[in-house]
C-alpha cells in the first residue's frame, strides 16, 4: 500500500509540474475540463461518454510521456542536434495522432447526435 501511495504522489508531482510549466498539457487540461460536462449532452450511452473522455485521457498520457521524452533529450544534449530533433519529433507525431484520433471520436458523436 505505501508503494501506490508513493507512486500516486510521484504523479502529482508531475502532474502539477506539467500543469504550471507546458502549454500543450494546459490547453489539453482545458479541453477536458470541458469535454467531461460535454460528454453528458452529446451522448446517454455510458460507453460513448467512456471513449469520449478516455482518448482525452490517453491524449494527455502521451502529452506528458512527450515532455518527458523532450525533457529527458534536452538534459543529454542540449544543444541542437540532429538525432535529438527526430526523436522530438517523433513523440510530436505520437501526440498529432492521438489529437487526430481524439478528433475524429469526437466528430463521430457529434454527428452522431446532432445530424
Amino acid at each position: 500500500m505505501e508503494r501506490i501511495i508513493k507512486a500516486f504522489f510521484h504523479s502529482w508531482a508531475g502532474w502539477s509540474h506539467a500543469i504550471r510549466t507546458e502549454q500543450a498539457v494546459q490547453q489539453e487540461a482545458v479541453l477536458l475540463a470541458i469535454a467531461l460536462p460535454a460528454s453528458f449532452l452529446i451522448t446517454d450511452d455510458n460507453w460513448k461518454r467512456l471513449a469520449l473522455i478516455g482518448v482525452l485521457l490517453i491524449l494527455l498520457a502521451v502529452e506528458f510521456l512527450n515532455t518527458a521524452i523532450e525533457k529527458l533529450a534536452d538534459h543529454v544534449r542540449p544543444d541542437l542536434h540532429p538525432h535529438i530533433k527526430v526523436v522530438k519529433d517523433l513523440g510530436s507525431a505520437a501526440v498529432f495522432m492521438l489529437l487526430l484520433l481524439s478528433g475524429l471520436v469526437w466528430l463521430l458523436a457529434l454527428w452522431e447526435r446532432f445530424a
